[in-house]
């Protein structure tokens, strides 16, 4: 164990991977953003341990008093709790920032804006665009920090070429898709120490550090969310928004009504409220006249994916990807598949799904990797738009 664990610093401390001035580490400061879960706080550790002048931050981004009590929940209640005490058993300072109403206007406003349009929002990542990797960033710079670390599960690799952002060592664990929004300038400064590692080899770190994280769990759904009902949040941000309307089959049959279209997702089977004798999905949304369209699952199958607020991490330009291939993902839990870039006219980017796939719904995030090397550089993504179906 004892070699396992020299390994594991030593591949989270790597030069290569911290890519900082040289000189006496303890001039050299980086700011942690801690959460208060076991990897912001392992990152803080190892950093400490070799002799970095750390300082931690944690952001309180929403209501901490509906969070105390709930596992797995992130940057509230107990968790700002965790990262404080953990901060001054190891020695370094620590601050708690307020940013809950930066949070409340770029993240769960958006979140309960996306909702009602009948799209399918993903808050952590706007969140990580936004206020970990714009507000904090700034921060950290402003404390005269050589770099900003975190403790997300995907690596930063140097080449001559300039810094390229790749998948986690622990595919299991990877976060690159929650990350595509990250720009060259915020990649610059950034630190993934615990990109190269496995998630047991960070817990074990933590038990060999004596902290008190070791065991914790790893935050799970929504932060804001405390009991995983999404369309009550929507309701209590946006009162009177929801509407009632008619669910459609996608020949034209009125099955029956709903009590909002927030109710339902794109591929959603269950809880649909009608009966056709067969299964039936959710094919489509469409916020402006509250219908839900719902049909048999080959209705699914998407080829088509239009895009907006592209983040382009590739080699060359934005102009010039027309049928450039590439591979896709639009589930943090998918594997990447094959695809290509089509360029409309107006240089609206459009990505082709070779094989097609299911459920994929506006709002959602299209990230793309490199369609060779194991899609192991993030290239970057965007926002979907609009799908276009596959014809069977």
């Amino acid at each position: 164990m004892t070699d396992i664990l020299s390994r594991a610093r030593a591949r989270a401390l790597d030069p290569a991977v911290l890519d900082l001035p040289a000189g006496d580490p303890s001039k050299i400061r980086i700011v942690v953003a801690m959460s208060g879960g076991v990897d912001s706080t392992v990152t803080a550790a190892l950093l400490k341990e070799a002799g970095y002048d750390v300082v931690g931050i944690t952001l309180q981004l929403y209501d901490h008093g509906a969070a105390i009590a709930r596992k797995g929940a992130c940057c509230a209640g107990d968790d700002i709790q965790d990262a404080r005490m953990a901060a001054d058993r190891l020695g370094f300072p620590h601050y708690v920032l307020d940013y809950e109403g930066r949070f409340s206007e770029a993240v769960m406003e958006d979140f309960a804006d996306t909702y009602l349009a009948g799209q399918t929002p993903i808050p952590c990542v706007r969140c990580n665009q936004t206020v970990k990797f714009a507000d904090l960033l700034r921060t950290a710079k402003d404390l005269g920090a050589a770099a900003l670390a975190t403790g997300h599960y995907v690596q930063r690799v140097k080449t001559p070429s300039g810094v390229q952002l790749h998948r986690a060592v622990d595919a299991a664990k990877d976060q690159s898709y929650f990350l595509f929004a990250t720009t060259p300038e915020q990649l610059d400064y950034l630190r993934f120490p615990l990109g190269g590692l496995q998630k047991d080899e960070v817990r074990a770190l933590a038990a060999d550090l004596g902290l008190a994280a070791a065991d914790k769990p790893d935050s799970q759904d929504i932060c804001f969310v405390p009991d995983g009902n999404y369309a009550a949040v929507v309701e209590r941000l946006r009162p009177g928004a929801v509407r009632p309307g008619d669910i459609v089959h996608i020949d034209g049959r009125i099955l029956g009504r709903h009590k909002g279209v927030i109710h339902f997702t794109v591929g959603q089977r269950r809880g649909l409220g009608v009966a056709l004798g067969e299964p039936l999905y959710v094919v489509r949304l469409d916020a402006k006249t509250a219908q839900v369209f719902v049909g048999p699952r080959e209705a699914l199958l998407t080829a088509g994916l239009d895009l907006r607020e592209v983040n382009w991490l590739g080699d060359t330009s934005l102009a010039d990807l027309d049928g450039q291939p590439v591979a896709v993902k639009v589930r943090s839990t998918r594997p990447p598949l094959p695809a290509h870039f089509i360029q409309d006219e107006g240089d609206a980017l459009r990505v082709y799904l070779e094989g097609g796939d299911e459920g994929v719904a506006p709002g959602q995030a299209c990230v793309f990797y490199s369609p060779d090397d194991n899609h192991a550089r993030v290239l970057g993504g965007g926002w979907i738009t609009k799908t276009q179906p596959m014809l069977v």
